[in-house]
């Protein structure tokens, strides 16, 4: 039986995926559906290390990420650094989630970000008022984005529904929680429902745990089991429900949601393959991985090598983020360290970090 689906989104909050092709970066700003898929991966990478530097839970930082997938519908990379929308998002989540944090806080330590420099060593007051002055102005924004619809349900909620329904191996779990960290450095929040994308990670860490010689991505979300037509000979007892394919029977999805799942899997596989196996081979596994069968489509990713900023490269070893496939921080049921580097870039006659 399908659990009820009590983890709803506003439609108004779920786009078609080709309307990437059309937000306000790529139609007025001469951006490619690439580089803004690259800088919004950036920016929700300073966002996440924003709010791990001051302490908020992976519940306010998800919600922050959320909108800021939903502020760029809305208005256009060129009109707002990514860098400032992340800090609204953050500052605003700590209101709305109950970890507040004085705006002077908040301005601190992302000048401390952005400049690279430790946050107790932000030696010009007025660059502090300057950041909290960016910070409100992009609130109001931020605000009006929104609409004041302040409501979001992270996929983190849902597998902790489906690790309690299905005892799965603790490096399955391990894995699908760190997946779902990645799933908000691309915009799958705005085009799926949560549950699809739980959905999406716990499969696809059931495939990488498993190991390639484990069903497909197609066999695990197919409509019904490969063998399902096939006669059982009357002396074979009944076997146990196949727990590759549990996800698929726990939701009980229609059609039209199973190739939502096939298109949800698909993006995580690019976000994946574009990243530079160089400094990724934590994800190796990952990028091995053939995607599910669908129709024909423009790929969504270029390589993140070819969209990377000419300047020097700075690491600030000081800067942590939830932990995922791609970031760093530490955070319950998640597997690996991914070490991360930053580079240096100017954005209004200011230096900025780029902190992806």
């Amino acid at each position: 039986m399908a659990p009820p689906n009590e983890y709803s989104v506003r439609p108004q909050w779920l786009f078609p995926i080709d309307t990437l092709r059309s937000t306000p970066s790529v139609a007025t700003s001469g951006y490619s559906v690439g580089k803004e898929l690259y800088d919004r991966a950036r920016g929700v990478e300073f966002l996440f290390r924003l709010g791990s530097s001051l302490g908020l839970p992976s519940s306010a930082m998800f919600t922050a990420a959320t909108w800021f997938h939903r502020f760029f519908m809305r208005f256009s990379m060129e009109d707002y650094h990514r860098q400032d929308v992340a800090a609204a998002c953050i500052f605003l989540a700590t209101k709305t989630e109950e970890c507040g944090r004085k705006l002077r806080d908040v301005a601190r330590v992302c000048q401390s970000k952005i400049t690279g420099t430790d946050v107790s060593h932000i030696p010009a007051e007025s660059e502090v008022e300057q950041q909290q002055t960016a910070i409100l102005l992009t609130e109001e924004a931020l605000l009006e984005a929104l609409c004041f619809d302040f409501v979001t349900t992270s996929p983190h909620v849902i597998l902790i529904d489906l690790f309690g329904t299905q005892q799965a191996s603790t490096r399955v779990q391990d894995y699908a929680w760190s997946l779902a960290h990645d799933s908000y450095r691309t915009p799958l929040c705005i085009f799926f429902p949560p549950r699809i994308i739980a959905a999406a990670c716990f499969i696809l860490a059931q495939r990488v745990a498993e190991g390639p010689h484990s069903p497909s991505l197609d066999a695990r979300i197919s409509a019904s089991p490969p063998s399902a037509s096939l006669p059982t000979p009357p002396s074979h007892k009944t076997g146990s429900p196949d727990a590759s394919r549990f996800v698929v029977d726990y939701f009980g999805f229609s059609q039209s949601e199973l190739q939502d799942l096939s298109d949800a899997l698909s993006i995580m596989l690019e976000f994946y393959l574009a990243q530079d196996p160089q400094t990724t081979l934590h994800v190796a596994s990952l990028t091995l991985i053939t995607p599910p069968t669908h129709p024909p489509r423009v790929k969504l990713y270029e390589p993140f090598s070819q969209l990377l900023p000419t300047v020097p490269v700075v690491v600030n070893n000081s800067s942590l983020t939830p932990e995922s496939f791609h970031g760093n921080t530490p955070l319950s049921m998640t597997p690996s360290q991914a070490h991360v580097k930053t580079t240096l870039e100017t954005q209004n006659n200011a230096p900025r970090l780029d902190l992806s």
